[in-house]
């Protein structure tokens, strides 16, 4: 068995600089780090607190790697029906999970945070709100030291699982829908209809398969489309409905909040106009005008994800795995109930 010996004799240094680097240790310089992690790889050593744990009744755990959006002083819904899947479903299996949020992994390296995951026994993690700019989570995921499965990102191979719905076909459902809808509202000589999308944050995955079904929804109805990007922002939504919104025959948003900061916009501005969503959250029945969103379960994604880390875990390999989705329009009796 390799010992820290060992891993200080191969990388040159003492045993207690060995120790400082597996520990975190401030006064550590990069370089030095660097030298003891290779060997750490190269001789793949394993320090003896996390071979207790690996040996341990939480071998085969399961890491929730979240990041839940701050940007709205609402409860978020979506992140809570998440955590619920994911935690009722390892119960059921009989799996051990731990809930684990970017923030708290904020300034460790990919080498760090496998530290820290083994030292909990973490065999797979599932990995929720990934964008592009999660570098260092983005690593973690392709180093592929775990199995891991991802909801709402592109990454398939032998030991990686993506969950999600068809991201394109959804947005594309709903503005066919909601523009569909609207023709007969129009007067006689209108003309092609005038639509805004409020697209998401570019460097969200789904942003780019949300844009491009609504572009197609576009060109398949024969409509002038303006684009501008509200980073799920509803605060960002209702001003760039003040500004560009009024002029405008329908309202697509890639998100409820931000449907319901335009909507918000319009009422303020004393018009009407046709706006959609998309998530199917709670809040849009509260909002007082009906409308079209995708609704999306949560709940069922997360415990679909939970059921396919059970699978990696068990010898199966990676694959891509289409959720449903449907078109509602939620109304305030219907959450009430």
């Amino acid at each position: 068995m390799v010992s820290i010996k060992d891993v200080a004799k191969h990388a040159g240094v003492a045993i207690s600089t060995v120790s400082k680097v597996l520990n975190n240790y401030p006064n550590v310089t990069e370089a030095t780090k660097l030298k003891v992690n290779q060997a750490i790889k190269e001789l793949n050593y394993v320090p003896n607190s996390i071979a207790a744990a690996l040996s341990s009744k939480h071998s085969g755990r399961v890491a929730l790697l979240m990041d839940p959006m701050r940007q709205t002083q609402a409860v978020d819904q979506v992140y809570m029906q998440y955590m619920l899947g994911a935690l009722d479903c390892a119960k059921e299996l009989g799996m051990d999970a731990i809930t684990v949020f970017f923030s708290m992994l904020e300034g460790m390296k990919a080498d760090d945070i496998t530290r820290y995951l083994r030292s909990q026994g973490v065999q797979c993690m599932v990995v929720f709100g990934l964008s592009q700019e999660d570098r260092i989570i983005r690593e973690l995921i392709q180093e592929e030291d775990f199995f891991t499965v991802v909801v709402d990102a592109p990454f398939v191979t032998d030991g990686i699982t993506t969950v999600s719905i068809d991201n394109e076909q959804a947005q594309y459902d709903v503005a066919v829908k909601t523009i569909g809808d609207n023709i007969l509202k129009l007067e006689k000589g209108h003309g092609p209809q005038t639509v805004l999308y409020i697209a998401g944050k570019g460097t969200n995955y789904v942003t780019a398969d949300r844009t491009k079904g609504m572009k197609r929804a576009a060109e398949d109805l024969g409509v002038s489309l303006s684009i501008r990007y509200g980073d799920f922002s509803e605060a960002k939504a209702r001003n760039i409905a003040f500004v560009t919104g009024k002029d405008k025959d329908v309202i697509v948003c890639a998100s409820d909040l931000m449907a319901i900061g335009a909507m918000n916009a319009l009422t303020e501005l004393d018009i009407f106009h046709p706006v959609c969503g998309f998530d199917g959250i709670t809040l849009m029945g509260y909002v007082g005008h009906q409308m079209n969103t995708v609704q999306q379960d949560f709940y069922d994604i997360a415990s679909t994800a939970v059921k396919e880390a059970k699978r990696l875990m068990d010898g199966e390999k990676g694959r891509q795995v289409i959720m449903p989705h449907k078109l509602a329009r939620l109304e305030y009796l219907d959450i009430i109930r």
